[in-house]
């Protein structure tokens, strides 16, 4: 049904099949500072920074991030937020999700491709039409060896 890479594979909204709760993108990243402080590592990727639980990993080290459509919303301006991961993107192309109320939202953000779940209601809320500035709020991201 589909063949590439796996990041374009992932974010790719034209495919027959969907992933559900599993919709998302993986991205390769490195290790850019580790945090002792706060458990945390931040991952660097084309598109920017995530900032993840440390899992004991050093810096420089290559890793994938996954990033669920679940847990990434969008918004015109960025607010005083429990959400860390904060970036800019734009929208590069919206599609209709497996329920009639929702929609994926495929967001460039530098080279890479993120996936956001919103329902159909926040897409006319907020206007969202491909070519799109917006920010990307990123609840929670795994890592992947």
């Amino acid at each position: 049904m589909a063949a590439g890479p796996l990041a374009e594979t992932l974010a790719r909204l034209d495919l027959p099949f969907r992933l559900g709760d599993d919709a998302g993108a993986v991205l390769d990243a490195t290790v850019g500072e580790v945090d002792k402080d706060w458990h945390l590592v931040r991952v660097d990727f084309a598109g920017g920074s995530l900032w993840a639980r440390d899992q004991g990993l050093s810096v420089g080290r290559r890793v994938r991030v996954r990033v669920l459509a679940r847990d990434v919303s969008l918004a015109e301006q960025p607010g005083r937020s429990s959400i860390q991961n904060v970036l800019r993107g734009q929208v590069d192309a919206i599609g209709n999700d497996e329920h009639p109320g929702l929609a994926l939202v495929r967001v460039r953000v530098g080279d890479a491709m993120l996936l956001a779940r919103l329902t159909k209601r926040a897409v006319t809320s907020l206007s969202v039409t491909p070519g799109q500035t917006l920010w990307v709020q990123v609840k929670s991201v795994a890592l992947m060896e």
